[in-house]
């Protein structure tokens, strides 16, 4: 449906104005649905507290490395609650949080 919504919408990169959730932790239905889904921008949530990795992502990208955001909600808002402060340190932590999850996305996934 996301793709016969995105007909004829298609910006510069390929991609139609229709989207899809896709979660992160499955990653072989990840790999099915980019194949089905060329045209389509994938919203991932489930990297990193629920259970999604790096690596599972991969899946979700063009070979441009174009195609999909990737959520961490939790990972990032709580960030803090893992450097043993008392809060304070929220934004620097959400800073180095949301730094350490692109690294470790570009691992797998390059960004032409």
């Amino acid at each position: 449906m996301a793709e016969r919504l995105g007909t004829g919408t298609e910006g510069d990169y390929g991609y139609g104005l229709a989207a899809a959730v896709t979660g992160a932790t499955y990653p072989e239905e990840l790999r099915e649905l980019r194949a089905r889904l060329p045209h389509t921008f994938f919203l991932v949530p489930g990297y990193g507290a629920q259970g999604g990795t790096a690596e599972d992502l991969k899946y979700c990208f063009n070979e441009d490395g174009l195609g999909a955001i990737v959520n961490s909600s939790r990972g990032i808002m709580c960030a803090w609650q893992k450097t043993g402060g008392d809060g304070r340190d929220f934004a620097q932590a959400a800073r180095d949080a949301a730094i350490a999850m692109r690294d470790d996305i570009r691992r797998f996934v390059t960004i032409v």
